[in-house]
């Protein structure tokens, strides 16, 4: 039951009752509702203006970090830039140069990517840009890899046909020093012994007692082990690839065949005096692409200095030849 309430009527100086009015009641309920939803509203807008929920801390959080780590990634990257351009530096100056091949242009290492764009699923995020950037400069990171990758392949595939290259050269003298009487006759217009008449001689010859032994000057295969080369008596050819061919003249008798393949420095025959030869001698040749070319441009590999001078210096004197 609900309670009657009065007021006090000043004019007639007595108590009178309240009488309740629909319409009153109405607007209190109105008003009162009307209050409960704006003091919601302003709630709710402070709370999401100023205060955080514990799920959007946790996404602000772990924005912040991805942030971090992007700047990290780019630091990273920096630095392995720096590094791969230093590679491409000695690439391109050191060992591309060393071994004759050109360089690669900046061009091609730094190139980028045309056409379609690559990264539109990236973009309409708050960090787009910070993503997109950090993702061209990975695949361009990337991109410049493999090519380094590529012409490191190249350069090591240049230098190991470099060093059989260097391998195959004749690059030793065919004879010790130690085991030599004396160095004949070098390359050059030379009195022939038989003539008298002066005429070019092709080779070199070292003079040594029958039997001692003549090594290979450099690797290769034997092309001929053999006595059918008019004036070479008993006589070996080497080939060395890339151009080069020695020839070894004169000998006593064989220690290889045929296709045999021979290291530079193998035991290969003996002096001698087969042929047209006037004292036991070793009559050497070197030739590149079929020319026959001075033999003691080929000796860096066994002499010292001092060595190679005074052999110099004795194979340019012209005497006589013993061929």
């Amino acid at each position: 039951m609900s309670k009657v309430k009065y007021y006090y009527d000043s004019e007639t100086l007595s108590y009178r009752k309240i009488e309740k009015r629909k319409g009153r009641t109405l607007k209190y309920i109105s008003v009162f509702l009307l209050g409960s939803a704006l003091f919601g509203f302003l709630t709710v807008f402070i709370t999401s203006q100023y205060l955080e929920s514990p799920k959007e801390k946790a996404l602000k959080r772990e924005l912040a970090n991805m942030q971090l780590q992007y700047e990290l990634l780019n630091r990273k990257m920096d630095e392995a830039q720096l590094v791969l351009e230093d590679i491409a530096n000695r690439d391109n100056n050191i060992y591309r140069l060393y071994f004759e091949a050109n360089p690669i242009p900046d061009e091609q290492r730094k190139a980028g990517f045309g056409g379609v764009n690559r990264y539109k699923y990236l973009e309409g995020f708050d960090n787009s840009k910070l993503i997109i950037e950090s993702s061209k400069r990975l695949d361009i990171l990337q991109k410049q890899i493999v090519v380094q990758s590529k012409s490191l392949d190249e350069i090591a595939k240049l230098a190991e046909e470099k060093e059989k290259l260097l391998a195959a050269i004749p690059a030793i003298q065919p004879v010790r020093n130690e085991d030599l009487t004396r160095m004949a006759s070098g390359y050059g217009m030379r009195n022939d012994p038989f003539t008298k008449i002066r005429k070019m001689h092709w080779g070199m010859d070292f003079t040594a007692p029958r039997g001692t032994p003549v090594y290979a000057s450099g690797d290769g295969v034997v092309t001929r082990a053999d006595s059918n080369s008019s004036g070479y008596g008993k006589h070996i050819r080497i080939d060395h690839g890339y151009g080069y061919v020695s020839l070894y003249a004169h000998l006593y008798k064989y220690n290889v065949r045929k296709n045999q393949k021979v290291k530079r420095g193998d035991l290969i025959g003996f002096v001698g005096s087969s042929g047209r030869s006037e004292a036991p001698h070793l009559h050497y040749e070197i030739f590149k692409d079929e020319q026959r070319i001075n033999p003691i441009n080929f000796y860096y590999g066994s002499l010292s200095p001092q060595e190679f001078n005074e052999l110099l210096e004795k194979a340019t004197l012209e005497n006589q030849s013993l061929d």
